[in-house]
């Protein structure tokens, strides 16, 4: 099995730069993050030592987020945020610059939450234009935008996969073919939609596939989700990428459950 770590929200009892090594440590040789910086174009500097610390560590970055705002304080990106369109274009050109270093090619764009201060069609107008915008800025790599569906916060206006690929069908028609959904079985779930349905249908165009169990976002085995049976499923129909395991778990625990899973 193919897994991928989510260093942003697994290992955080360790400093950012310090997580690739960890989980090398722990067996695994890929690591996907989060946006990694505070801003939506640091310094070449803070971009030079993020990708040190993975080659230093031995992994590769199979994932990365567009900047998303302030994820601690409730922002879930900057697609179809009115007044940050700037910002967001500047940040496509320094992600795929990082995917063109370190031969990352899937990148996350969250949608982002509805606004007051905006119409949700304004919104998602804006979203089509900078899902375009980004698919083609990562497309010179031959990189490949994901889209999520996000539990937890309300105002996230994605909630199941048919949410998104209707979407990804708008990003399509305007030109855009490299825009995929990220298939995450905790949020699907969460959110009520048929997974196992999902995967019937669309699981060859998954561009992604993380994974935590319900309830909680757990490790694997401290809920009740088939996640075994979900990804097993996914493969016999096609999908053939690494899976992210993106659950919360203290460092002394995060991968013991992989002793109970098959080879």
């Amino acid at each position: 099995m193919s897994y991928t770590v989510n260093c942003s929200i697994l290992l955080t009892e360790l400093p950012l730069l310090e997580r690739p090594a960890a989980a090398k440590a722990a067996g695994f040789d890929q690591v996907e993050f989060w946006w990694p910086f505070a801003e939506a174009v640091p310094a070449d500097a803070e971009v030079d030592r993020f990708i040190a610390a993975l080659d230093d560590a031995g992994v590769a970055l199979t994932g990365l987020n567009f900047l998303a705002g302030d994820m601690p304080g409730g922002d879930r990106g900057l697609v179809s945020w009115t007044g940050r369109e700037i910002e967001f274009r500047d940040n496509v050109d320094v992600v795929a610059g990082i995917g063109e270093a370190t031969g990352c090619r899937h990148f996350n764009a969250l949608y982002g939450n509805r606004l007051a201060s905006s119409t949700a069609a304004a919104q998602d107008e804006l979203a089509i234009e900078n899902l375009a915008a980004a698919a083609a800025g990562v497309g010179r790599i031959g990189g490949t935008v994901l889209l999520e569906p996000v539990s937890g916060t309300p105002a996230y206006p994605l909630k199941t996969a048919s949410d998104a690929l209707g979407v990804i069908d708008r990003v399509a028609a305007a030109g855009a073919d490299n825009v995929k959904l990220l298939a995450d079985f905790y949020h699907l779930s969460v959110n009520g939609d048929d997974v196992a349905a999902v995967i019937e249908s669309h699981a060859k165009d998954f561009g992604h596939i993380q994974i935590a169990d319900n309830p909680g976002r757990g490790a694997p085995g401290t809920g009740d989700l088939p996640l075994g049976e979900w990804i097993t499923r996914s493969r016999e129909l096609g999908y053939a990428g690494p899976v992210g395991l993106e659950y919360k778990a203290a460092r002394e625990d995060a991968f013991t459950w992989l002793i109970r899973q098959p080879a």
